[in-house]
């Protein structure tokens, strides 16, 4: 909402918004686009603008989805599930995402699902069997573990301190 504001406060009618994508009928001069990313920096939005971190942006964006919206409905391993959304070589997406941001796709996707557990459990809404079957974990032990390497914690004593905060998708 407040992307779609934004444009068309400046006179832009974007025709399509979604997760980290914006499209417009007309192209933007440097002008218009330096305005509008002055006006999101502002919401804490940045115009990306290059085709690399384009990309590594719709990885991110994919990962993001598959994790907090898929909700076990996804019977395909990450590197399957990402070369049929991007239309890349695994390898070629793998060496560009670790190059650009510092960490692995797949580092990526375990913060990604302990932070949906993290939230999860805050809900308090399922059993930790329950999460580890929607998240795909092939067992509670695994997600136990991972979970445990991840945050040093168990996460029944996570479940029980909550008083530690998740972290915001951005800062994952």
């Amino acid at each position: 909402m407040v992307v779609r504001s934004e444009f068309e406060r400046l006179g832009h009618k974007p025709t399509y918004i979604k997760l980290g994508e914006v499209k417009l009928i007309n192209d933007l001069s440097s002008d218009e686009k330096n305005e509008i990313s002055n006006a999101l920096q502002s919401f804490g939005f940045s115009i990306i603008d290059d085709k690399r971190s384009k990309l590594i942006e719709r990885i991110k964006t994919l990962i993001v989805e598959l994790v907090h919206q898929q909700n076990n409905d996804i019977k395909t391993n990450l590197s399957t599930y990402l070369t049929q959304h991007i239309n890349h070589d695994y390898n070629y997406i793998t060496n560009l995402f670790s190059e650009v941001t510092g960490t692995t796709i797949e580092k990526y996707f375990i913060a990604q699902k302990i932070e949906r557990v993290k939230e999860l459990l805050v809900y308090n809404e399922l059993t930790l069997s329950e999460i580890a079957y929607q998240l795909n974990y092939s067992s509670v032990a695994h997600l136990s573990n991972q979970f445990k390497k991840v945050t040093g914690l168990t996460p029944s004593y996570f479940k029980g301190i909550k008083s530690i905060k998740r972290k915001s998708l951005d800062q994952v």
